[in-house]
């Protein structure tokens, strides 16, 4: 089959040099609880740029497939799936759960968070003609749905999702703060914080993204001239300051964020593409008693709730470009650039 490989680490070598769209070895047969998904449309995340370039602790070989989001429709499935899935158009988690081996003598997992691994990072991705998925991570969707839009919509809005609604206690009427307003989950967060009837500023270093937010419904936008910029989002919030910030940047916009955090206010953080040594004001935190959430993917049952979302048409991806398969390096390339916005897209079929 066609893949876009990462033939070697392009940590210290430029990405045109490192990824080949190239013939691998055909997917193997679904194992138990398995399904094989030809692939239709497979999106780009910032995670296939880390995976390219290498993931800190992370001990990657190559070479090797990124890809965390897929479209595609059920080829075959293994032991104890039942059939009915073959030839059903599906979306993709690619984070399933690992478990944690307990040793004597240690206490319960009383605050335990679930510990993922993802297909795309910890093993070989979807950005090939098939691939195989636990069937419990794929989730339907309508046949007349266009695959390059399912493609771009499961790991951003799962983790907007998660970190926004799950974890961090979105409401309608809350005032939100997103940054970076342009990339994959910063539009995702857009998206469900005004379905949820809430207020939303975004930051962005363009004013020409600033302008495509508010034709998305952002009622305020700032711009971030890399220096601190949380007294425009007070003055936004008539100085009372925003409920929610989601921050994926880290260290170049985390005090900012906290700045500009209402009393009782939470910082949910799903990464750091900026750097993860950021700076905090800790009397901040504890006076006003703000609260920190860290967020990594989400469960298979919040991904099925947005699948819901997305499949009412209450939820839509922004999709920057679509590309064919060929074109792969092309992707990365943009990616790498920081110019798009909304999700990359390739297609395979």
């Amino acid at each position: 089959m066609q893949a876009l490989v990462i033939q070697e680490s392009a940590a210290d070598k430029p990405l045109n040099e490192c990824i080949r769209f190239a013939s691998v070895p055909d997917c193997r047969e679904p194992g138990p609880g398995e399904a094989r998904v030809r692939t239709l449309a497979s999106a780009l995340n910032h995670l296939d740029l880390w995976v390219a370039r290498g993931v800190p602790g992370l001990n990657l070989t190559y070479p090797r497939i990124s890809g965390c989001d897929a479209c595609g429709v059920v080829e075959s499935v293994g032991a104890g799936v039942d059939p009915a899935w073959i030839g059903k158009k599906v979306v993709l988690n690619a984070a399933f759960e690992t478990s944690a081996h307990r040793r004597p003598g240690q206490p319960g997992e009383f605050l335990s968070s679930a510990s993922y691994e993802l297909i795309g990072e910890h093993h070989n991705g979807v950005h090939c003609q098939q691939f195989c998925a636990p069937v419990n991570n794929l989730a339907m969707v309508a046949e007349s749905t266009n695959p390059a839009h399912a493609a771009a919509f499961g790991l951003t809005f799962l983790t907007a999702y998660s970190m926004m609604v799950t974890k961090a206690g979105l409401r309608p009427g809350m005032l939100v703060l997103v940054t970076g307003i342009g990339g994959g989950v910063a539009l995702a967060a857009l998206a469900i914080a005004k379905l949820w009837g809430c207020r939303v500023v975004v930051t962005s270093r363009h004013p020409w993204k600033l302008e495509k937010a508010r034709s998305l419904g952002a009622d305020e936008g700032v711009l971030d001239t890399g220096t601190d910029w949380s007294r425009a989002v007070r003055e936004w919030s008539g100085k009372r300051g925003v409920d929610l910030a989601v921050d994926s940047s880290g260290k170049a916009t985390h005090l900012s964020c906290i700045k500009s955090l209402a009393r009782g206010g939470a910082y949910v953080t799903p990464g750091c593409t900026s750097g993860p040594d950021a700076t905090t004001d800790l009397a901040r935190i504890f006076w006003n008693q703000l609260r920190i959430f860290g967020s990594t993917m989400g469960s298979n049952d919040e991904f099925a709730e947005v699948v819901a979302l997305f499949n009412a048409g209450r939820l839509a991806p922004v999709v920057d470009t679509v590309l064919p398969c060929q074109r792969g390096v092309e992707a990365f390339e943009r990616l790498a650039k920081g110019e798009q916005f909304g999700k990359v897209v390739l297609t395979w079929a």
